[in-house]
């Protein structure tokens, strides 16, 4: 499983752990991930996505899934999160 967000694509970045002395060594800095189930209301059921904390502050602050999901370039997002946003515009475009 891969370390990275479904919604906002944030994955590992490198750096140096920087002792007292100031020697450097290589570290990797991991993105807080977490396991949750989202409701789309346009579609009327929950999916399962590991995102980032901030990501899913930034799904509540735009409203829910569907909001963000339809905001979101599609370049960042997951193939699973793709899908879900196509979706999403098939259904609104139905309505």
């Amino acid at each position: 499983m891969s370390r990275r967000c479904e919604l906002t694509g944030k994955g590992p970045v490198t750096g140096n752990n920087v002792s007292h002395a100031h020697n450097k060594t290589r570290r990797r800095f991991l993105p807080n991930l977490n396991d949750v189930s989202l409701m789309s209301e346009t579609l009327g059921r929950t999916f399962k996505l590991r995102i980032s904390a901030s990501a899913l502050r930034t799904v509540d602050h735009r409203g829910g899934l569907d909001n963000y999901l339809l905001k979101a370039k599609e370049a960042q997002l997951a193939p699973n999160a793709l899908k879900i946003k196509r979706e999403l515009e098939k259904a609104q475009a139905t309505a």
